[in-house]
């Protein structure tokens, strides 16, 4: 007997789908873990906290299981700012180096030890903080849903920022606030805020074509790109391409101090135009949520020239796609060099929900392509990449793209482990790949046995 253990205590959503997209297999699915003497192969699906990940080691041929154990290299942002750090130190044309922001990561747990960090190990971020009015972004390296993400552009303001986060490590009355507890992070990361992000009007077309405003009456607004991946074995990595663009809640303005404010009060800067995380606008439901094929024929908003206004064509959101999975193909090859902290394993696979920002330059450079023979018009920077994603924010509107998803997780992923017989060397004919699956990257980690 075949067995599937799930479990998905936290997320409903997530444990329908799974169950769903197994309907059509021959296994049973459990509720607790069997013994592996009672199934000849057993599957765990579920939350990383529920698997047993001493099982999947020992029993390589017998079990397959929904997450790795070891990848703290693309999950955590400090890791992974360190993970890309030294790979581009070892490959200086990567694409890497123009689709990821400027990164420094830091350790601290009071506002104090900025001081000696500004000579130290963030010496060089503070020559740029003092000789330019660019601005920041302060993001907690393990933290999730938009907690803790600050803007500043002073050494002032970032102090005042982590004065902020102390004062609320003592307030336990604060609820209702994106605040963090500096003395249980502690990790964090500073990026170059990208300042011509890619505008667009949400409202502007229905979902099905039809024109809802009239060019005049557009207002751009930012958002993020949310793909899912889903990486199998040791190693082929998928990206899913239908992609979601997820927006702001309000017209996009640049990061501007209001009149009233001063270095003393860095959080008093309005986040709403810039933070596009829809945990925290789960009072829009799924208004801001859509599908990035959707945008096609929207005009684009970046930039100040309002007389003539570009469409975003097919050809632009193929484009961005394509970068999307080259990026993340780069990245995953980033995190091999680091097998500390990632370990893919033959019998293991796992979705992620990874956030891209595109930038916009209408005068890219001569011949207007970079090394991968890409736009420069539209530059995709990864932001970050999220284990266990938060799927019910995509709205019960584009639930169908859910179930497709996984349904597709189960046929590159889990169908050739039920199929394959024990001892038997994998198939060399190339299985057929789902409609809306890209494969990105396929390599041997260290053999057909991978770690």
């Amino acid at each position: 007997m075949a067995a599937a253990f799930v479990s998905w205590p936290s997320a409903p959503l997530t444990e329908s789908l799974v169950k769903r997209a197994l309907s059509n297999l021959p296994v049973s699915i459990v509720t607790s873990l069997p013994d592996t003497h009672e199934c000849s192969k057993l599957l765990q699906w579920s939350t990383y906290d529920d698997i047993d990940h001493d099982l999947t080691h020992r029993n390589p041929d017998h079990v397959l299981s929904s997450s790795y154990t070891i990848r703290k290299a693309l999950i955590r942002k400090h890791y992974l700012a360190r993970c890309i750090h030294s790979y581009l130190t070892k490959h200086l044309n990567s694409s890497l180096k123009d689709a990821v922001p400027r990164t420094w990561d830091l350790e601290i747990s009071y506002a104090d030890e900025l001081d000696e960090m500004w000579s130290d190990q963030l010496w060089d971020l503070g020559n740029e903080i003092d000789g330019s009015s660019q601005w920041w972004i302060l993001k907690p390296g393990m933290a999730d849903r938009g907690m803790g993400i600050r803007l500043f552009n002073s050494k002032d303001s970032l102090y005042q920022i982590f004065e902020e986060f102390e004062e609320y490590s003592e307030d336990e009355d604060q609820t209702n606030d994106t605040s963090v507890i500096t003395s249980q992070l502690r990790h964090f990361v500073i990026q170059e805020y990208i300042p011509y992000p890619l505008l667009l009007d949400p409202n502007e077309k229905s979902p099905f074509g039809s024109v809802l405003k009239p060019p005049g009456n557009l207002q751009g607004h930012k958002f993020h790109l949310r793909a899912y991946f889903v990486a199998s074995g040791a190693l082929k990595l998928f990206m899913y391409d239908r992609v979601l663009a997820l927006f702001a809640a309000v017209p996009y303005v640049s990061p501007t101090k209001r009149e009233d404010d001063n270095d003393a009060a860095p959080g008093n800067i309005d986040l709403t135009p810039h933070l596009t995380n829809s945990s925290l606008q789960i009072d829009r439901g799924e208004e801001g949520v859509h599908l990035l094929d959707e945008l096609l024929g929207c005009h684009i908003l970046s930039g100040d020239d309002t007389g003539r206004r570009a469409l975003f064509t097919p050809e632009d959101i193929e484009n961005i796609k394509i970068q999307m999975g080259g990026i993340l193909a780069e990245t995953f090859k980033a995190a091999l060099e680091m097998p500390i902290h990632f370990q893919p394993l033959p019998n293991a696979f796992e979705l992620y929900g990874v956030d891209f920002l595109v930038s916009y330059d209408p005068t890219p450079l001569p011949l207007g392509l970079d090394s991968l023979g890409n736009s420069q018009v539209f530059q995709v920077k990864l932001l970050e990449i999220n284990s266990e994603p938060a799927i019910e924010l995509t709205g019960r509107r584009l639930h169908g793209i859910l179930e497709d998803l996984f349904v597709a997780i189960e046929q590159v992923a889990v169908l050739p482990f039920f199929t394959q017989e024990v001892g038997r060397e994998p198939s060399t004919e190339a299985p057929v790949i789902p409609r809306h699956l890209r494969k990105c990257l396929d390599i041997k980690v260290r053999g057909s046995g991978g770690w």
